[in-house]
């Protein structure tokens, strides 16, 4: 047995000095300081060692999009968000037509059992194309329709590993398609949506489970012949039915709207995603939003992607650590939790905590261990250290 000793274990959302004690690529042991013997020992010298990174809500990375279509944008995106502390990813698609859909997802199911430099791949989320044109963000309203059962019936055929898929609850057919996802395991999540509180009690009913990007493309109170009406937002504060997740890049939502979302959500229902574009890693410039072929141009400045009119954001930037770094420093979470909605929660909403996202004996060794700054000096997949710095 290998064994990593001298680190603050961050787990459950509370960080406590330990070990742990890796064989066979799995976690055979977790001990309290001093407490487990192995053939092998790694010095965490006092930094934190938590479970890897799960990432439900990503688009690309390192110059790469999951809708380019290729190996080579799948193994890039998922190698620039490993050297952050991504272990884990539900590579993401965006709204366009279906022969493109068909090839992200041809291309997903070529390269599903990932990279070993790469973060793993546990499903794909859908966002879209049955998205509200009112609150489609920077996505292509072009691409933008209603539900058609024949057309998500065999997008699912032709890959089976759709883990989660973002809709309109409020677009025709999308109730129908609820039921259908719930008898799949897909979770249905809410979002790019212009739903009213009645809309969304009635889309749990029919089996959605989240919230995508909170704040972000979504109704809030308006107000009707005088009467106001509560909207996608205040229903994910209000439904403990419901896990909501936050682009906290520092730029999507401030400090006052990040720290609110945690006090009153809290780190079991709510998730960090980097919702990362193919320019997450840089800096300044220009890039494409979506694929090479027909993505949008965006300009990168003030850490997150712009629309070229800089009148609206274009999509994220950021990578895991930095979502860590930034909610417990201006988000109001301590830094256990900020771990917990990086790791556990998301792991749960996506249906997939069975697999990921909890330091458990018998589950993979993959972990990242960081100093007090969310510097990653360690990744390790299966065991394996993968990145050191």
């Amino acid at each position: 047995m290998r064994v990593i000793r001298n680190v603050l274990v961050a787990s459950g959302g509370i960080i406590d000095p330990g070990e742990v004690g890796i064989e066979g690529g799995v976690i055979a042991a977790i001990g309290s300081r001093g407490s487990l013997s192995g053939e092998t020992y790694i010095d965490g010298r006092g930094l934190y060692l938590s479970h890897g990174f799960i990432d439900i809500h990503v688009h690309g990375g390192g110059g790469h999009d999951f809708m380019d279509g290729t190996r080579e944008a799948f193994h890039g995106a998922s190698r620039l968000h490993l050297t952050h502390g991504t272990t884990g990813m539900l590579p993401t698609t965006l709204a366009a037509g279906r022969e493109e859909l068909e090839a992200a997802l041809r291309t997903y199911n070529s390269c599903r059992e990932g990279f070993s430099d790469g973060a793993k791949f546990f499903g794909v989320h859908v966002e879209g194309p049955y998205l509200a044109v009112s609150q489609c963000g920077a996505q292509d309203p072009a691409y933008i329709r209603d539900p058609d059962p024949e057309e998500y019936r065999a997008l699912f055929e032709l890959c089976p590993d759709i883990r989660r898929w973002t809709v309109a609850p409020e677009r025709a057919g999308a109730l129908e398609m609820g039921d259908w996802m719930e008898q799949k395991g897909i979770v249905g999540s809410i979002g790019h949506s212009d739903a009213q509180y009645d809309d969304v009690v009635r889309a749990v009913r029919h089996g959605y489970s989240h919230v995508t990007h909170l704040y972000s493309a979504m109704s809030t109170i308006t107000r009707h012949m005088g009467f106001r009406r509560a909207g996608v937002l205040e229903s994910a504060y209000l439904l403990d039915s419901l896990t909501s997740e936050v682009i906290a890049d520092g730029c999507h939502l401030p400090g006052p709207l990040l720290e609110t979302a945690y006090r009153f959500i809290g780190s079991r229902r709510l998730c960090l995603v980097t919702d990362a574009m193919r320019a997450a890693g840089q800096t300044g410039g220009e890039s494409i939003l979506g694929s090479l072929a027909n993505g949008q141009r965006v300009i990168l400045e003030d850490g997150v992607a712009k629309m070229p009119d800089r009148m609206a954001f274009a999509g994220s930037i950021c990578t895991t650590d930095r979502l860590v770094r930034t909610m417990s420093t201006i988000g109001g979470a301590p830094l256990g939790e900020a771990v917990r909605m990086m790791t556990e929660t998301p792991a749960r909403a996506a249906g997939i905590a069975d697999r990921t996202g909890l330091l458990l004996p018998g589950r993979a060794a993959d972990i990242v261990i960081f100093d007090d700054d969310m510097e990653i000096k360690y990744v390790l997949t299966d065991g394996e250290v993968r990145y050191e710095r």
